[in-house]
């Protein structure tokens, strides 16, 4: 019965032709509320995917919604991002171990840093240590890195070294903050797993060759991640 297996949440952003293309005709369409899901049944879990659309705000309704209306006990989200060094080169994968929310800023009235969260003690949100510590385990060559999340897609290779300096950050994307602000708060364990659809010289026409690629990929390390989860 569906209550003895876990339940985990996917968070998709935009990169659901990867799903569509890995998991065929295993998924049933449980649509709802607005929201485009997918249900994904295994031997251990049952897995809910819901495509949230891009942003900050939409990946935080649509994680809200998953732990919600689903109950699930842990998020999971894939997708691809942007590099910000020269290591992070193209469909390189990686495992988000800090985000910081580059363009929230309360720091007049709060007198605190820029993109501080006052819950937490520095700019930089943690995601689960010890998920990240299993997901090298599963995949050793993913790299731990800092993520940089806003809702802006950053295409100028100045702008991607900039958000590197200032922040210290490997990538950057348009959803983590969200994702895992919001797993935070409700006590739910959070794991996002990345590859690098735009490395820092390249920009939107990188991306559009190269983000299915990229996400295929992604997806291919998140669900052997999954899969080690017995």
């Amino acid at each position: 019965m569906e209550n003895k297996k876990k339940i985990i949440g996917m968070l998709v952003a935009v990169e659901i032709e990867a799903v569509l293309q890995r998991y065929g005709e295993r998924l049933e369409d449980v649509s709802e509320s607005g929201y485009s899901i997918k249900r994904l049944e295994a031997d251990d879990y049952i897995m809910y995917i819901l495509k949230s659309g891009a942003g900050e705000i939409a990946a935080a309704a649509g994680t809200q919604f998953l732990i919600t209306r689903y109950s699930c006990g842990f998020i999971l989200n894939f997708g691809v991002v942007g590099g910000l060094t020269e290591e992070m080169s193209l469909a390189k994968t990686c495992v988000i171990e800090s985000v910081v929310h580059y363009d929230f800023d309360t720091s007049t009235i709060d007198s605190c840093e820029k993109a501080r969260y006052l819950e937490y003690p520095s700019i930089y949100i943690p995601a689960p240590g010890e998920l990240v510590d299993m997901a090298i385990k599963a995949e050793p060559g993913l790299k731990r890195v800092i993520c940089a999340s806003a809702d802006k897609f950053v295409d100028e290779p100045d702008k991607k070294r900039a958000l590197h300096l200032e922040y210290n950050a490997d990538i950057c994307e348009m959803e983590a903050a969200g994702i895992l602000l919001t797993c935070n708060r409700n006590g739910v364990p959070c794991l996002m797993i990345k590859a690098v659809s735009d490395a820092i010289e390249g920009g939107c026409e990188e991306f559009a060759a190269q983000v299915d690629r990229s996400a295929a990929i992604c997806l291919d390390a998140a669900h052997r991640i999954i899969e080690s989860m017995k």
